[in-house]
């Protein structure tokens, strides 16, 4: 009997001793200031992989060091942000919005092949008002596919000046994460705007330029400061209607064999010429 109740406390007592074990590691996995995602905010970040959702969410989602630092010097509103304990402490301060994380909680939230310190739940701009094209340049998307391309045209306007680029309804969206990353913070400074492209145009008073095969040469056309730039679909081109109401088709020379130009590359050389 006394073997039985020695053998009952040494297998209580080996639990015990596994339980503070465990409770030791949690405690160092995960000191006070770092908090363990919870199930429902894990499936509600990870869910913004698909069109469905972050189309139709108020926020989008930015990641890493970089484009995070351009998000807090903007007017845009964050709503939530998880960071890595190294981005926090490259920080004057850790921001109210901020839940520290640990790296692999990080892993699981990422659009990326691997988390980069920080991921922030931002709340898309609401652009409200008629779109204003006195003045300014305004780079017209028509039917623009690839988050890639769309993701480079605005990282370019934004280069060369350019702060509104409106889009036909079946262009790729600004806030799908592939585009919103390709932009490295662009997307912040450029507002993109969808309209009905025929109905803009045609109330416009002033030089329709269209990228096209057959045009008067980007290098022998002096491009006015006030104007509309339409960039058409990677492989259709401008289209109907919108092609008519091109007032100056422009092209850019061809050298060599190729084709046709990526669309993001037109977009850079022909607003090269424009500011030079």
């Amino acid at each position: 009997m006394a073997i039985f109740k020695s053998a009952q406390l040494f297998n209580k007592n080996k639990r015990l001793n596994r339980l503070k074990l465990e409770e030791n590691r949690i405690i160092l996995t995960f000191p006070k200031c770092m908090c363990m995602i919870n199930k429902n905010e894990l499936k509600y970040i990870q869910s913004f992989a698909h069109k469905k959702h972050w189309a139709e969410e108020s926020v989008f989602i930015i990641e890493g060091p970089k484009m995070m630092e351009e998000l807090m010097a903007s007017n845009f509103v964050i709503r939530q942000a998880y960071a890595t304990k190294e981005w926090i402490e490259t920080q004057p301060y850790k921001p109210h919005y901020v839940t520290e994380v640990a790296d692999f909680e990080l892993d699981k939230l990422t659009q990326l092949q691997k988390a980069n310190q920080v991921i922030a739940l931002v709340e898309k701009k609401q652009i409200k008002g008629p779109i204003q094209l006195k003045g300014k340049m305004t780079l017209v998307l028509d039917g623009i596919q690839d988050p890639g391309n769309l993701g480079t045209i605005i990282r370019t306007a934004d280069w060369f000046g350019l702060d509104q680029i409106v889009v036909s309804a079946d262009t790729a969206s600004c806030y799908n994460p592939k585009v919103v990353q390709s932009t490295m913070g662009s997307i912040l400074r450029v507002d993109v705007v969808v309209a009905d492209l025929p109905e803009l145009i045609q109330s416009a008073k002033m030089p329709i330029y269209g990228a096209v095969l057959e045009g008067k040469s980007i290098q022998t056309t002096e491009l006015a400061k006030e104007g509309i730039l339409i960039i058409g679909n990677e492989s259709k081109g401008i289209r109907q209607p919108i092609l008519s109401l091109i007032t100056d088709p422009i092209t850019i020379p061809k050298y060599g064999s190729a084709e046709s130009l990526n669309a993001a590359v037109a977009t850079g050389i022909i607003l090269s010429n424009w500011q030079h």
